[in-house]
């Protein structure tokens, strides 16, 4: 088989769908597939093709053209046009299992032209809606845009209305489409009319982070107070942890209000946020605790898990979320957690494992109830042996749901499906093996 996963110098390729395909090649590296990572946009000065081990990574720079911006329809196509032709020039023609993996909404155009050139299937896994993004998951208020006379648009509606022209039109041409949850599969059946035998949902997985890579106690646990002792931690202090983008979508400005109620039940709470973004609208809001809170910035993937490791709580607090990878690494270390019932991320973080806090959508905007965020933080803190409990529940989750032989075994399943496939029954692999998928 052999596959080419896209990939694309966007800001989402840093965070979870740069995650996402790392972790779907470490799932494939031992099976028989060929993997091809094709980098579109790449910072290059001309197409490179980098062999490491048994993996390609082909490098496709960005067209300069000073006259058409980078996000125009018509520059994308344009773009596309030099991808096919160096697709055609270096994939033979008689290749056997093609799949070309798309994990980016906006290149149906390249999509729909490969059909035409290679006889391959193609595959587009739904990271994030954009109008959705925007709208910070507000449904109704996109259903508004939607009705509205074109004429009667603003810039900001007209643009959410093309994107999801384009999105749709991807979702139409693949031959089959992996959502990270229910939620989603059930938003593109209803918004853009797809078959739900042509969807699979596969949660992400995650590689599992062994505890040899931090010090040990004497009875083998993870030796708490030396990692508070690094970071100049107090023993004494109750961590409640935050990992994410600075983004409004993210709940946090909620979260900073909670966490001045939470303050008046534990003086010695510190909130840990961890991310990069926009400071000065959060630290404005945080202004009167902000001796209490501590922005880390974006750290790196070693120091992230020693935070988990001294954190008491973790909180989600989203608005929206397609997935959510955070809760997923929170529930692979052991951490009790506070979230947002909503979209993907009400699916991730079940009553096992987490305490829910609902999302309240009105016309033109969504919000979360802060004292109940509060009430739901505080009572883990008052009750750790329930707190640890949901830890032990989330690990147990992670590893039954969300670890990397679990993802592997479901992706597989879709590759193959498509592989054996008949040209002329697009919606077979979902319909066919539909039974070892989540949900």
């Amino acid at each position: 088989m052999n596959l080419y996963l896209f990939n694309d110098k966007n800001i989402a390729s840093a965070f979870g769908i740069g995650t996402y395909i790392k972790e779907l090649v470490s799932a494939l590296e031992s099976s028989n597939i060929h993997i091809h990572i094709v980098h579109l946009h790449a910072v290059c000065p001309t197409f490179e093709i980098e062999k490491t081990n048994q993996i390609e990574n082909w490098y496709i720079p960005e067209i300069c053209n000073n006259e058409i911006s980078f996000n125009s329809i018509q520059n994308i196509e344009d773009y596309c046009r030099n991808v096919l032709y160096l697709l055609r020039l270096y994939i033979p023609e008689d290749t056997a299992n093609l799949i070309f993996h798309f994990n980016y909404n906006q290149y149906q155009w390249l999509a729909k032209e490969l059909k035409t050139v290679f006889n391959c299937k193609t595959v587009t896994t739904i990271h994030f809606i954009k109008w959705m993004l925007e709208l910070q998951g507000n449904l109704s208020l996109f259903h508004t845009v939607k009705t509205k006379p074109e004429n009667q648009l603003n810039a900001f509606e007209q643009s959410l209305s093309t994107t999801d022209k384009y999105e749709s039109l991807l979702c139409q041409e693949a031959d089959h489409i992996i959502t990270l949850s229910q939620y989603m599969k059930h938003l593109l059946c209803n918004e853009y009319q797809l078959n739900p035998c042509k969807i699979s949902v596969i949660p992400n997985g995650l590689s599992a982070i062994e505890n040899g890579q931090w010090t040990m106690d004497n009875e083998g646990r993870i030796d708490r107070t030396a990692v508070q002792k690094k970071w100049r931690i107090s023993e004494k202090e109750l961590i409640i942890l935050f990992v994410g983008r600075l983004h409004p979508v993210k709940g946090l400005s909620f979260l900073i209000k909670a966490f001045r109620e939470v303050l008046e039940e534990f003086p010695n709470c510190r909130l840990l946020i961890v991310g990069n973004g926009n400071y000065d609208t959060f630290l404005q809001c945080a202004k009167d605790v902000c001796t209490k809170i501590t922005f880390t910035g974006l750290l790196d993937k070693k120091d992230l898990h020693e935070i988990y490791q001294i954190a008491d709580v973790g909180v989600v607090p989203s608005l929206f979320e397609t997935f959510c990878y955070v809760a997923v690494e929170m529930m692979m270390h052991g951490l009790p957690i506070v979230a947002t019932a909503t979209s993907g991320l009400n699916e991730v973080v079940d009553e096992s494992c987490g305490l829910k806090v609902p999302v309240i959508e009105h016309p033109d905007n969504v919000e979360i109830d802060a004292d109940v965020l509060a009430e739901k933080i505080v009572y883990l803190l008052r009750h750790p042996k329930e707190a640890k409990l949901l830890g032990a529940n989330g690990r147990k989750r992670y590893m039954e749901k969300y670890s990397l032989p679990v993802f592997k075994r479901n992706m597989l399943d879709v590759y193959q499906s498509l592989c054996v496939c008949p040209d002329n029954c697009r919606s077979a692999p979902a319909c066919s093996a539909s039974s070892s998928w989540y949900g």
